[in-house]
């Protein structure tokens, strides 16, 4: 079921401004710093564009660094705060909080593969759910939708491990949350990671940018 009326939810992308060097480091080699960072631009589009076709959401992007012409009109900017991501993640959906109470969904600009559906999906799931959880398959997550916004859910939760996501989950059922499942989707890493999503997307901004690249 997909919201067809405001839901004063927000859908929240986690993104950092596409500068070489600084993002995608794990594509190169065998990216360029400058191929690595036109991939993560194409993905943050690819998913700004998505999020902007969620019926009944407002989108908010929380950036590390400036915002550029990617940014489709009509977004809310806010600023990444806090050391590590469990800091940043959990200030994220703080501050979000604070500028229109509501339900929250988060993701990050990783996964251009997502569609508007799903997304809608993850909204509509926090009308009969405290948390919405997708897990992602290198043993993370994907996306994490709040209805009720709570630092402690998040802060020192250990990220960017194999079992990232299975402790994240853990703490959100120990809390005695409601929590519904989303898609295990696959977030882009690694040139493997990559190649599987361009393919689930081909018509994407981000595949047209890996097929641009010397090593495809």
């Amino acid at each position: 079921m997909r919201p067809d009326h405001d839901t004063g939810a927000q859908i929240l992308v986690m993104a950092k401004e596409p500068v070489p060097g600084k993002v995608k480091t794990r594509l190169t080699p065998p990216c360029t710093p400058r191929e690595a960072a036109a991939l993560a631009g194409a993905a943050m589009e690819d998913t700004l564009l998505t999020v902007a076709r969620v019926p009944a959401a407002r989108g908010v992007i929380v950036l590390d660094g400036a915002p550029g012409a990617w940014l489709p009109a009509g977004f809310t900017v806010l600023p990444q705060r806090g050391g590590g991501l469990d800091e940043r993640l959990a200030a994220a959906f703080d501050d979000a909080h604070r500028l229109s109470p509501g339900p929250i969904v988060l993701i990050g600009m990783d996964t251009p593969q997502v569609s508007a559906g799903m997304l809608a999906d993850a909204v509509s799931l926090l009308g009969t759910h405290d948390a919405v959880f997708g897990p992602a398959t290198d043993g993370g997550f994907w996306l994490l939708g709040l209805r009720a916004p709570d630092p402690g859910l998040l802060l020192g939760v250990p990220m960017s491990e194999p079992t990232t996501g299975e402790i994240q989950l853990n703490r959100l059922r120990e809390a005695d949350l409601s929590v519904a499942r989303m898609p295990c989707l696959t977030d882009v890493d690694t040139m493997a990671d990559a190649v599987e999503v361009a393919a689930l997307a081909p018509r994407s901004r981000f595949a047209a940018a890996l097929a641009g690249t010397a090593v495809w």
